[in-house]
């Protein structure tokens, strides 16, 4: 299901803590960066932390510049995001700073938890969102995106909802200040836990930003490890999104559809990319991709093929199919973003023939306009 783009954000020392362990909060950032955050607050449609962020830090979360609030509702958005906590027992205090700031609350809690959380925040305008017996993660954030409109959505904490969405791949972004101090405390809180992450321990996050800000550096990393089995990752529409572009890139054609793929690696590494008519005219995008990797490489039965368009199951230009090749590459994972319409091929079925096989086949149709734009002239 969609969900909205999921940003953490956190300041961490230089041994990546998030705060010592005394009574009082350790301010990591300057000036410069709390406005920095308070402009990304501002963009964002809403804010969410965990309930152990609440307990500890007791924050407000509002957008504290008067003219970032009045831009925002010059453009027809409420003056303030809207504010979520999260909490596995809807053990709440209704006297916190969270509920009687800003603008709207949410609250996202077990089914037991609801019933805690709805006692205790009575007579507040919160709404409570039960989730079911556990707290799910991607039913909280189809919630905010299908219910509640949330495109945007910034994480402030604390470390564990950081550790989770991380872990099972949910995070689009990771806006991280460094600050230039150690906190040397091995109890000290730490922005990540231990445990498995997308990709394993060699999987390397894209750095796409860095810079200064104050006495503190800015960096904004990207995941880039692909999901498991039929679950998309937030990766995965990147990498998706990728293909989409390349697709643009194919010369014009009357009788073939313009496609672009990408074949990337567990851990996150690209192994190839090709688009249609890249090498003759009568090359398909994933046929174009996979020659450039050698064939047997280790890494492919672990690999994942994106596409711009469902791989093509029958063709008069080549002996075998793209789904074909790829089933004999050994690539068990496909995302994709448009079925193949009967435009020159009648009742095409590529995934089916993937799934027939073995393959995890998962289509993502948020990108099926991307994937449309370069073959409009098929129509």
């Amino acid at each position: 299901m969609p969900h909205p783009y999921v940003l953490l954000s956190a300041a961490v020392s230089l041994d990546g803590r998030l705060d010592d362990t005394g009574p009082e909060r350790l301010l990591l950032s300057g000036p410069a960066d709390f406005d920095r955050v308070d402009e990304v607050r501002a963009d964002s449609d809403a804010i969410l932390v965990g309930a152990g962020t609440l307990r500890a830090d007791n924050p407000r979360l509002l957008v504290n510049s008067a003219e970032r609030r009045a831009a925002r509702v010059a453009a027809g958005r409420p003056a303030y995001p809207l504010k979520v906590t999260v909490s596995g027992t809807g053990d709440l205090d209704p006297t916190a700073n969270f509920w009687s700031t800003g603008g709207e609350k949410v609250v996202y809690t077990t089914d037991e938890g609801a019933v805690t959380a709805a006692e205790a925040l009575h007579g507040l305008g919160v709404d409570v969102v039960p989730v079911g017996p556990g707290l799910d993660w991607r039913a909280v954030l189809t919630h905010l995106h299908d219910v509640r409109g949330v495109r945007r959505l910034m994480v402030e904490g604390g470390g564990r909802v950081h550790t989770q969405l991380l872990q099972q791949g949910l995070a689009d972004e990771l806006q991280l200040a460094l600050a230039p101090l150690v906190v040397g405390q091995p109890h000290a809180p730490k922005l990540f836990g231990d445990g498995e992450y997308p990709g394993g321990p060699r999987n390397r996050l894209r750095l796409i930003e860095t810079r200064p800000v104050g006495d503190v550096v800015l960096m904004r990393y990207v995941p880039t490890a692909p999901g498991t089995g039929p679950v998309p990752s937030a990766a995965d529409h990147r990498w998706l999104a990728l293909a989409c572009e390349l697709a643009a890139e194919c010369p014009p054609s009357r009788t073939a559809f313009s496609v672009g793929a990408v074949v990337v690696a567990a851990d996150g590494t690209e192994l190839a990319r090709g688009y249609s008519r890249e090498s003759d005219p009568l090359a398909h995008a994933e046929e174009a991709a996979l020659a450039k990797i050698e064939p047997g490489d280790p890494r492919l039965p672990a690999a994942t093929v994106y596409s711009s368009l469902e791989p093509c199951a029958r063709r008069a230009s080549r002996p075998a199919p793209c789904a074909r090749l790829i089933l004999d590459a050994g690539v068990r994972r496909v995302v994709t973003a448009w079925r193949e319409p009967d435009t020159f091929v009648a009742a095409a079925d590529g995934n089916g023939l993937l799934a027939a096989e073995g393959a995890d086949v998962v289509v993502l149709p948020e990108h099926e306009s991307a994937a449309k734009a370069p073959n409009r002239h098929l129509n």
